[in-house]
């Protein structure tokens, strides 16, 4: 998606939403953030994906995944953003 909604474009949703889940945005860009949530359906329920995701799946102790895993994932994280 490449709409901007509120001054922040969907793609920047996107690459926000942890931080946002996770309260680590300054004032302005949660400002920012929840605007654009509030105008775009689309965000919105990519959202509630994600929170529901987070919910139901709770949180995973890093030294609690394998070398293999933990390897995987990053290689996958790493490969999201080409």
């Amino acid at each position: 998606m490449s709409e901007e909604v509120g001054q922040l474009s969907c793609q920047e949703l996107v690459e926000l939403v942890t931080d946002y889940l996770e309260d680590a945005l300054d004032d302005g860009t949660r400002a920012r953030f929840e605007l654009h949530v509030g105008l775009c359906h689309g965000c919105a329920a990519y959202l509630g994906q994600m929170e529901e995701t987070a919910t139901r799946l709770g949180s995973i102790p890093v030294d609690s995944l394998s070398t293999e895993a933990t390897s995987t994932l990053l290689d996958a994280f790493r490969g999201f953003r080409r």
